[in-house]
């Protein structure tokens, strides 16, 4: 019989005695606390290597990280700061959010064009998507599919040149309305120009006509975008970087953040559904008028496709036509016009050069743009003196990179400081001046380089789709405005002229402080021609 396997099974290690065991620890802890204190060594040494590789930046406390650092108001200044004592690229931590700061358009580019891939993602957005029901519009999407299929409907809808001649009658219609309105009621003209905007887009997203300035949709998108501000104060931002705090009952000391937005978010579910409605309605009933909103809903049904979470994306998407494109193109308008008022020298050297190529007969057209260069610079100078949203709407990384040989860490906030980026002297001398001649004799590659249209609509894959139209309707309103408005200080009652002062409010877009001025139509025969063609255009329209 074969003996058992395990007769032969030999210990390898011979059993030791317990104190023997104890004697032989005691020989090796020298050579155990040498090997531990080695690898505590390499791993500080390796977390000093990879902090030392962040770009320069401020000194973060624990916890607190810089974020202590940040006014409440105007934080794109203190980034500028940082960004003249450290360099155009600067980390820096927001509690236990990494973030790269860029001051400088080339590494913008460089990242958040080049490297798109990386740097095309948001950052949660705890408040904003959340909270307030701000998640299906293309702004805040995450980077995926769901996004690259709302930014195809968009530039398809905004960036075509065919669809863009297309907008061109709705353009001038609501031109020339505003021009109507600032002759027969000039003390509304900020009114005007929200109703002009709003008009716009809602008929370009659902062919939903605006027809006067109280209207009860523009009003209740409006007052949308206002509370939305509002409840997005920096103590509120909080709950971005510790989405913990979304959890805290409404009763608790400190939940006044949640019950704001829980408002908000009511008057979102309005703003994106009642237009919705509307067109769906109109549909049915065989009344619709051509829209977005119209031909993303018809898309669907022909392809079987249109469940809730489509007609989510497609609520989404005309949405954000109103939510982003409204408000920028209201602050540049307004921009433009503080920007006349305070400089008449300008005022009349942009009419006298639209007098000499447009003539008194007519009005300024789409075709007369190429004709124009001093109110191409114009247009230029109104985007760099106020860009409309000053610190872009961060990006995020969604991997770790190197830049300049300094390291990137996967999910650092990205945030592009437009406004230094339009400020900096060293690219515009005498920057807090408002300055057309700047952009007049420059080469082809120097206007190319030093266009602010490059940087104040974004960048890479998150740049504005909607940024020719915009600039478009922008421009029309300029040129007809400038054509047939004297427009001046408003008089005291001694008949002493009321300067305005040229300051801009603090916020996620840069609107210039209330101020007042006056319109009146430079001639009677002008006043005649606005009638007219406001009266042809609602017509024919």
């Amino acid at each position: 019989m074969d003996p058992s396997p395990s007769v032969f099974l030999v210990n390898p290690i011979p059993e030791m005695a317990p104190w023997s065991q104890l004697a032989l620890m005691v020989s090796l802890a020298p050579t155990i606390v040498l090997v531990a204190l080695v690898l505590l060594g390499a791993y500080v040494r390796y977390t000093r290597s990879v902090k030392d590789r962040y770009p320069p930046g401020p000194i973060a406390l624990p916890l607190l990280g810089n974020v202590h650092q940040l006014p409440m108001d105007y934080q794109q200044r203190k980034l500028a700061e940082w960004g003249r004592q450290y360099g155009d690229v600067v980390f820096a931590r927001f509690f236990r959010t990494p973030a790269v700061v860029l001051n400088s358009k080339e590494a913008a580019i460089e990242l958040m064009e080049k490297r798109s891939a990386k740097y095309s993602d948001r950052p949660p957005f705890t408040l904003l998507k959340e909270l307030m029901g701000w998640d299906s519009v293309l702004n805040n999407l995450p980077y995926g599919e769901r996004f690259r299929k709302h930014r195809k409907w968009l530039q398809d809808a905004l960036a075509s040149k065919p669809v863009l001649t297309s907008y061109q009658p709705i353009q001038r219609r609501e031109t020339y309305t505003l021009l109507s309105g600032l002759c027969d009621s000039p003390e509304l003209f900020m009114d005007h120009i929200k109703r002009w905007a709003a008009a716009i887009v809602l008929e370009v997203a659902y062919g939903y006509r605006v027809t006067h300035l109280g209207d009860e949709l523009v009003q209740t998108a409006e007052r949308t975008t206002v509370e939305t501000v509002i409840a997005g104060s920096p103590g509120s931002m909080l709950v971005d970087f510790f989405p913990i705090l979304k959890g805290i009952p409404l009763w608790m000391p400190g939940s006044g953040f949640k019950r704001q937005a829980f408002y908000v978010k009511s008057l979102v579910r309005m703003t994106l559904d009642i237009p919705y409605d509307i067109v769906k309605r109109a549909m049915m009933a065989g009344t619709a008028a051509p829209s977005f909103t119209a031909a993303r809903i018809e898309e669907a049904l022909s392809e079987g496709i249109l469940t809730a979470e489509h007609e989510e994306d497609i609520k989404g998407a005309a949405g954000v036509m109103y939510a982003a494109g409204t408000d920028t193109t209201v602050t540049a308008m307004k921009t433009f016009i503080l920007a006349m008022v305070l400089h008449p020298h300008v005022y009349k050297q942009a009419q006298a050069e639209i007098d000499h190529i447009v003539g008194p007969e007519r009005l300024p057209d789409f075709e007369d743009r190429e004709h124009l260069p001093y109110l191409e610079c114009v247009l230029k100078e109104v985007f760099r003196w106020n860009a409309p949203v000053p610190l872009g709407v961060p990006h995020r990384s969604n991997s770790e990179d190197e830049y300049r040989g300094f390291n990137i860490p996967d999910g650092a906030m990205i945030i592009p400081n437009i406004w230094w980026m339009t400020q900096n002297p060293e690219v515009y001398p005498e920057a807090e001046r408002f300055n057309p001649d700047r952009f007049m004799h420059m080469s082809a590659a120097d206007s190319q380089r030093t266009d602010p249209r490059h940087i104040v609509f974004g960048f890479g894959r998150r740049i504005c789709p909607g940024q020719l139209f915009a600039d478009a309707t922008l421009w029309l309103a300029a040129a007809n405005v400038i054509a047939t408005m004297d427009l001046t200080p408003v008089q005291d009652d001694y008949g002493r002229e009321i300067i305005p002062e040229a300051s801009f409010i603090s916020g996620f877009v840069s609107h210039p402080k209330d101020f007042n001025c006056s319109f009146r139509p430079r001639t009677e025969k002008i006043r005649s021609l606005i009638t007219h063609m406001s009266a042809v255009n609602i017509v024919s329209s």
